[in-house]
């Protein structure tokens, strides 16, 4: 069986956050090469507009563009209420939106430290609640939370707290939300990247 095969989702529709860059626009080619309607949110549109114009040309499935900070509750509500009302739900919501800063622990400025975790962690939660809520009602869905190696293992060199500390949250956050939704038919897994090129 070809993966095609094996990965058969025409007629799902996918949310990525952060997805117009990086690994978000490769989650967002991939899930079109299989079929998946597909969402990208970022804070930068002319960028979302750009990516989706690519997938519609080479994979012809249906394609959204939304502006969104992910940390702002009001833009991911919308997210989610354009999401609805053009595709009816959503089945797969991959939460890759993210940024780091790097500073020694002692010198970290504390509104760096809370803007790296609301967009890493904050925005994850946001995206659950919100999306969670279509998966609910439907009985099934998707979840992908990205974490990072750097959230399990320590490193000499490289000196990022927040970044550190919001994806071991995210670890955490997700192992406990799989066993809650599970009841809904809903699986909800992290992923941990090693250090690659974006």
């Amino acid at each position: 069986m070809f993966l095609n095969g094996l990965f058969d989702l025409r007629g799902k529709t996918a949310i990525v956050t952060g997805g117009s860059i990086g690994l978000g626009e490769h989650m967002c080619y991939g899930l079109a090469g299989a079929g998946a309607n597909i969402v990208v949110c970022a804070r930068k549109l002319p960028r979302c507009e750009e990516l989706v114009h690519r997938i519609d040309s080479i994979h012809g499935v249906q394609t959204l563009a939304v502006r969104c900070d992910v940390s702002d509750e009001r833009e991911v509500e919308n997210v989610v209420s354009e999401t609805v009302n053009k595709f009816g739900g959503i089945d797969i919501l991959v939460n890759n939106a993210g940024i780091t800063w790097g500073a020694e622990y002692d010198k970290m400025d504390v509104k760096d430290w809370k803007k790296v975790l609301d967009v890493n962690l904050t925005g994850t939660f946001l995206f659950c609640k919100h999306a969670g809520r279509s998966m609910i009602q439907r009985k099934a869905g998707k979840v992908i939370n990205l974490s990072s190696i750097m959230g399990m293992y320590g490193h000499r060199t490289l000196t990022a707290p927040s970044y550190t500390a919001s994806k071991a949250a995210i670890n955490g956050f997700t192992v406990d939300l799989a066993v809650k939704w599970a009841k809904h038919r809903i699986n909800v897994n992290a992923i941990a990247p090693g250090f690659f090129p974006s």
